[in-house]
């Protein structure tokens, strides 16, 4: 009999579970503080939270010892290439030719690659992550030195946030994040966030036009416009709302790290609550396809909208950029953006149960979690064991999740064979 193979999807959980297992039976070990190993439900959630890529913990990184620092971070590494090479490049590269449909959804790399070129691709993934983590490294290294740390420490800081940022983890050694940090670290945090947030495929096919001279992708175009269209809008709302409280570098990074990277510069429990609204919805959209990020994702978010103009203005197709959208693909958006929304809320409620406490906040928290993002207003911190479960379900379920049902629906289409008549159904 034939053994039956997990299926890709199987893979990837497969992947994030034992990586998980294995990252929280280092954090119980007595090495990783000095007060001994954290408790199995801690150990649990902040492996989650390394692997994931989140930034949520339930206690200070600077409370680990050196030791159990290292073990984060090299979490944190295995889980960004893990997402990176199983999510974006492997598990893609099963499933047949490329169309724009495919790939504004599953962000394929290249009509011509196929399986046995998947080495290649492998490799383009990880010498980009490495070298951006160097360059990051080299660059941060001064910038900790202007902020007043020695070159030693300055260089371990540089590493760590270096592979953190690109990473999108959001986790920093420092109990108050970049909140003191000087604006060369901001600005390069903010580049490592943005490298890190964009996919490869983007990274990609940028390069491939100026060594080929190949004409961007739309998935690229798409990519770029909203990125940027989210980062400074964001930041321009941030600013004109705490207006007073913020400077602009500080309200351009957190408009850029709320995207899903965690760090922060400003004091989130003091900002308004119409900021912390914004805030959510950013941390809701979340990175692009094939990247370090969570979210629905830019491009969901972006085809959604398209979707709404075009029917608002009574058109029955959508087109961008001079090519139709499959009416399949249009569909994939709208479920993602609702299976989001049903982790969300589902998982708020089952919070507010346990802990009476504000909506926005346990909202804002959740949110984070479920969009891998790491940015808190205190809850984590003080969750209980039913808390920390949630929360800790809410990254893995952001992470793996959303990348386990594009793949799936990038799968072999089941045609029907049957025809049924169409009835249009009263809506509004």
């Amino acid at each position: 009999m034939k053994k039956r193979r997990p299926s890709p999807q199987g893979y990837l959980i497969l992947t994030f579970l034992t990586l998980i297992a294995a990252g929280a039976l280092l954090f119980m070990t007595p090495f990783v503080t000095a007060e001994g190993g954290l408790s199995p439900v801690d150990a649990l959630f902040m492996s989650t939270s390394a692997v994931c890529v989140t930034g949520l913990s339930v206690m200070s990184v600077s409370d680990f010892t050196f030791t159990g620092q290292a073990i984060l971070l090299l979490l944190i590494q295995l889980g960004a290439l893990g997402i990176m090479t199983l999510s974006s490049s492997l598990l893609l590269f099963i499933t047949g030719d490329l169309d724009f449909g495919t790939r504004l959804m599953a962000s394929r790399l290249a009509e011509s690659y196929n399986l046995r070129e998947i080495e290649n691709v492998l490799f383009y993934i990880v010498s980009y992550t490495f070298i951006c983590e160097a360059a990051g490294a080299a660059l941060l290294w001064p910038g900790f030195i202007m902020d007043g740390h020695n070159a030693y420490d300055a260089l371990y800081l540089a590493v760590f946030h270096s592979v953190s940022a690109f990473s999108n983890a959001g986790f920093s050694t420092f109990d108050a994040s970049l909140t003191n940090s000087g604006g060369m670290v901001k600005t390069i945090v903010m580049l490592l966030i943005t490298a890190g947030g964009l996919g490869f495929y983007v990274i990609f096919d940028l390069m491939r036009k100026v060594k080929e001279k190949t004409r961007l992708r739309i998935h690229t175009k798409i990519v770029l416009g909203i990125s940027a269209f989210l980062s400074f809008g964001g930041a321009v709302l941030l600013y004109l709302t705490e207006y007073g409280q913020m400077s602009v570098i500080d309200s351009l990074f957190q408009s850029v790290t709320t995207r899903t990277a965690g760090f922060n510069t400003v004091d989130l429990a003091g900002m308004h609550s119409v900021s912390i609204m914004f805030m959510i919805i950013l941390m809701f959209i979340g990175a692009s396809p094939g990247s370090t990020g969570g979210g629905i994702k830019t491009t969901t978010a972006f085809l959604a909208a398209v979707s709404v103009r075009r029917a608002v203005e009574g058109e029955t197709g959508v087109r961008v950029f001079g090519r139709t959208i499959p009416p399949s693909n249009i569909l994939k958006a709208f479920t993602i953006i609702f299976l989001y929304s049903v982790v969300v809320c589902f998982a708020s409620a089952l919070i507010l149960l346990f802990r009476e406490t504000q909506f926005l906040s346990v909202l804002f928290e959740v949110v984070s979690a479920t969009g891998t993002v790491g940015l808190s207003l205190g809850l984590t911190s003080e969750a209980g064991t039913a808390e920390k479960l949630i929360l800790t379900a809410c990254m893995f379920i952001g992470r793996v999740g959303p990348s386990a049902i594009l793949i799936a629906m990038t799968g072999r289409k089941k045609e029907s064979k049957i025809s049924y008549p169409e009835e249009k159904l009263i809506l509004g």
